[in-house]
């Protein structure tokens, strides 16, 4: 009892990271475009960096999603343009990542700062840090439904991805960039792995799921929360894939 009075705040943000991730991460891997998340963290990653290096701080989020922006109009013109687009996500992946080693290399904490980009502690979340995320993440949901299914060729590619690095915006700023990746990949992964049940409503329940019990093993265990669900997530998708036929 004295855990859930402690954590519902990091309960409930979990649970909005797996609504808003699991809706993107079914139409990723449908699409067939695996890393795009994290090709598109890793840009939003570089405008945390250039905000703690050039402004100590200040701008962050306005940084953060106009990188992530920059990532997913690439990724949107490179659909139409790029043949091997898997290997173009790749390319901007390694990009994002090494921008970051060399923009954080001079400054005193460089590498932790690079860990906790890559997975972010949410454990101590206070409730004061929902209403960003919930507002945001709403908003985003809205406009995904009502727009998607009715816009079509690059207006519809501008909107799927433009709502991706709005969201990537602030969820890498919250968990972390691997942690983004498996909400995103895993309960969809899994769901699309069943046929039994509704593939967004069930990615929702197992990703709320896994990500609350690998925040209680994290808390019980004093381990860091961002890995810990990172194993857990990894762990469960793997597992899925060979227990069930694709």
């Amino acid at each position: 009892m004295q855990m859930i009075t402690l954590l519902y705040p990091a309960f409930i943000l979990a649970i909005l990271l797996v609504f808003v991730h699991a809706i993107f991460g079914l139409e990723i891997i449908k699409r067939g475009v695996i890393f795009t998340d994290l090709a598109i963290g890793q840009f939003a990653a570089v405008g945390v960096a250039v905000s703690l290096l050039l402004f100590e701080g200040h701008y962050i989020f306005l940084l953060t999603f106009l990188f992530a922006l920059i990532g997913a109009l690439l990724i949107t013109l490179a659909t139409y343009r790029v043949k091997h687009i898997e290997a173009f996500i790749g390319m901007l992946y390694a990009l994002g990542a090494s921008s970051i080693m060399i923009l954080l290399a001079n400054t005193g904490q460089g590498t932790e700062l690079f860990s906790k980009l890559q997975a972010t502690d949410i454990l101590f979340t206070s409730a004061s840090d929902l209403w960003e995320p919930l507002v945001l993440y709403s908003a985003v949901g809205l406009l995904f439904f009502l727009f998607h299914h009715r816009l079509t060729g690059f207006y519809r590619e501008a909107l799927f991805f433009g709502l991706l690095a709005l969201t990537v915006t602030s969820s890498v700023q919250l968990a972390g960039i691997l942690v983004v990746f498996v909400l995103l990949i895993v309960p969809a992964f899994v769901a699309l792995l069943q046929g039994r049940f509704s593939k967004l409503p069930f990615a929702w329940v197992l990703g709320s799921m896994i990500i609350i019990a690998a925040m209680v093993v994290s808390y019980y265990f004093d381990l860091p929360t961002g890995y810990t669900i990172v194993f857990i997530a990894s762990l469960a998708g793997v597992s899925s894939a060979l227990v069930f036929k694709g």
